[in-house]
């Protein structure tokens, strides 16, 4: 009972952090803006589709019923490395911008949102959710003129290629500079979270903490997503030098993402709301702020019930330094109680959490995959809170398990001061490599050090209860942005709480990790059960089609490197490919050569000059080019990139007359210019069977894909 306390403070804690996270109750916006989701997310509208035509002019009309005077920018958009590999991609955009102008402007505002779709799912997340979030916004800009210029971008080929925001900050006379906010979805639910920032971003995340209602956001999850191969439009706008700007996106649910699942059905509208809460206010915010005084010093900053807590970043190493410091002598004080060589055998004990539970957590997402191997083609499954809940029993039970087994052996204060000493070593490391997670064992390192040292029952409650605000919600986002697929880096946040808790989790009674480990199990089975693939729920799969025009031969191949049951029907082996746009590894099985035209390509030469025009002769999404000996290259008057002679270019949504390539040899002679177009279903190809009603596509870009290869030379 003498603890009571310390666990009522503790449990009040965790359920607040997690509680402060969820998205509001929707309002009378979200219901709005969702009647444009509902026409946006109808159907796939990838760039260049008669639907994202159709989509276009919807936009069109509705802003101009808002009062604005949109403009469409209709070019050719280039991005350098687009695909994961690197190779640039180009396209035809079409950008829809459409600009407020201020009072007494001191810069300009631009939100963007992308208005596309990929060609397997109908995006009414991603991002419908955006388009309609921007819609909403320029109906409060409308009924309240700011003091800056807002410009609305509506971005064509965001998923093929960045290619539209890439042509608006390269070519658009908007694009002055100034303050960017994008507003992303990755998923179907959950909260908005800021997950990414242009460099020096201090003030602009003084603004954000000031004006969003619900301010979601972690400056780990900036050097998180610096490390990942995800790119979204917010990254010409990073790259070019002349904004400063928050991306914004909400991320659970994401086993609909990029597929036929991303629906209007599927949408939380308590999360559109949250974007709409949030993109309206720091709209407002930025449009009634100096411009001029927005660049500094990048901050630390985390959500901490309800609130954003930030500090500068000069603060780093000091507070890094000083939890090491205080841990230290915490753990000197802890050696006077008991003695030396418990506090080291704490120290050596504390290892074993922060290994063992994130092995098992892993380990219990790679046996999942075997019972069910549908899994191994997504991040989470269709409804991973069941698993979510299953993984943080299994991390309870290794981290009170191993408190209750060692407290009599080694002791209480011992293992807490052998927990801190991690901790505080991870703060110094973190500064070092990630600053703007060191937060994570810093403050809860310093809080626990002066709990060591002052010994009482209140500061050791209080001490938990800050390793609780700041670790619970990092966890807590850390499910949805990395996936059951990666179960073992939330596990390692949870086993950084366990240690933290130590002298909390010592009173526990002996059968508490027995209990966890069969909740653990408990909610695994129940989860596994509710994760069955279904019509609704189906098992990804991903299947293109590739034929060989000139040797009149063709092959199916799939990126999946263990075929799901469906696929195997198709793929035998493995096999490296080396075409434009394709090359790796991939699986791969012949097939019945399809009568399907290549595209027509016609070459003249100028001395080291080569013009050729490419047609298409069926309805393609892109055009894949490749081409060696090459100085530089034009595509529908659009430089390319030309890298060590050799042209790699991905040419999404070419127009119905075709392109336009232009070539400079570095010598003349013959060029061997090869071209693969790609359309989208594979219905109608000979030999396929169609997929059972519990199989799916996965949310692939190449998902579906049929192509077809030729060479030309001349």
């Amino acid at each position: 009972m003498a603890r009571l306390p310390t666990w009522v403070l503790v449990l009040a804690a965790a359920v607040w952090s997690v509680v402060s996270l969820q998205p509001p109750a929707p309002g009378a916006e979200a219901q709005r803006a969702f009647a444009s989701v509902e026409r946006l997310g109808a159907r796939p509208h990838v760039a260049g589709s008669p639907a994202a035509d159709a989509a276009r002019e919807y936009l069109l009309d509705t802003l101009r019923g808002i009062g604005l005077e949109p403009r469409v920018q209709d070019t050719v958009g280039v991005n350098a490395g687009s695909l994961g590999d690197g190779t640039p991609g180009a396209a035809r955009v079409r950008n829809i911008v459409a600009t407020v102008p201020g009072t007494a402007p001191t810069g300009r505002v631009t939100v963007v949102a992308h208005y596309d779709s990929v060609q397997s799912g109908p995006g009414a997340n991603d991002d419908g959710a955006g388009v309609a979030t921007l819609l909403e916004t320029a109906r409060a800009l409308a009924a309240d003129r700011p003091r800056n210029d807002v410009t609305l971008l509506f971005t064509d080929a965001e998923e093929a290629c960045l290619c539209g925001a890439e042509a608006f900050v390269a070519q658009a006379p908007e694009a002055t500079g100034g303050v960017v906010l994008n507003v992303e979805a990755r998923g179907t639910t959950g909260p908005v979270i800021m997950f990414e920032t242009t460099a020096g971003n201090g003030p602009v995340v003084d603004r954000f903490a000031a004006a969003a209602p619900h301010p979601v956001a972690t400056s780990f999850a900036v050097e998180v997503y610096r490390i990942l191969p995800n790119d979204t439009d917010f990254s010409p706008f990073r790259d070019s030098g002349r904004y400063v700007g928050l991306n914004s996106a909400y991320i659970d649910g994401s086993a609909a993402y990029h597929g036929p699942q991303d629906t209007p059905d599927r949408m939380d509208l308590g999360t559109l709301q949250m974007h709409i809460d949030n993109t309206t206010a720091l709209v407002r915010e930025f449009g009634r702020t100096d411009l001029t005084a927005l660049r500094g010093a990048d901050a630390t900053y985390f959500p901490v019930l309800g609130t954003l807590v930030r500090y500068p970043g000069w603060l780093v190493w000091p507070l890094a330094g000083s939890a090491a410091l205080v841990a230290l002598a915490g753990a000197v004080a802890a050696a006077r109680r008991t003695s030396a060589p418990r506090v080291l055998a704490g120290v050596g004990a504390g290892l074993l959490p922060l290994v063992v539970a994130p092995a098992l957590a892993q380990l219990a997402w790679w046996g999942l995959t075997l019972l069910r191997p549908g899994y191994a083609q997504m991040d989470d499954p269709w409804r991973p809170v069941w698993d979510r809940a299953a993984l943080a029993c299994l991390v309870a039970a290794v981290v009170v398990g191993w408190v209750l087994a060692l407290r009599r052996r080694v002791g209480t204060d011992a293992l807490a001061a052998g927990g801190l000493v991690w901790l505080a070593v991870l703060g110094p490391l973190l500064a070092a490599l990630a600053p703007g997670g060191s937060y994570l064992t810093t403050l809860p390192a310093l809080a626990g050090g002066i709990a060591l040292l002052v010994g009482q029952w209140i500061a050791r409650a209080l001490a938990a209860v800050v390793a609780v605000v700041v670790l619970v919600p990092t966890a807590v986002l850390f499910f949805p942005a990395l996936g059951l697929a990666a179960a073992a880096l939330p596990a390692f946040v949870l086993a950084l709480l366990g240690l933290a808790l130590v002298p909390v989790l010592a009173d526990l009674p002996r059968l508490t990790p027995a209990v966890a480990l069969v909740a653990a199990v408990g909610l695994g089975i129940t989860g596994f059960a509710q994760n069955a693939f279904t019509a609704e729920r189906p098992a990804p799969s991903q299947l293109m089609y590739l034929l060989d025009a000139d040797a009149g031969t063709a092959r199916w191949i799939s990126a999946e490197a263990v075929p799901g049951e469906w696929t195997a029907q198709y793929v035998t082996g493995r096999e490296t490919l080396a075409l434009p746009g394709f090359d790796g590894a991939y699986s791969t099985g012949p097939a019945p050569p399809a009568a399907l035209p290549p595209a027509q390509v016609d070459l003249t030469r100028e001395g080291s000059r080569v013009t050729a025009r490419l047609v298409p002769r069926r309805p393609v999404r892109l055009v894949a080019l490749r081409a060696d000996g090459i100085v530089s290259a034009t595509v529908n008057g659009a430089p390319v990139p030309v890298r060590d002679g050799r042209l790699d270019l991905v040419f999404h949504a070419p127009p119905p007359e075709g392109l336009d390539l232009r070539l400079v040899q570095a010598a003349p002679g013959p060029v061997d210019l090869q071209v693969t177009d790609g359309s989208d279903g594979l219905d109608g190809l000979p030999g396929l069977t169609p997929r059972p009603p519990e199989t799916g596509a996965v949310g692939s870009h190449t998902s579906d894909l049929v192509a077809v290869t030729r060479r030309v030379s001349g």
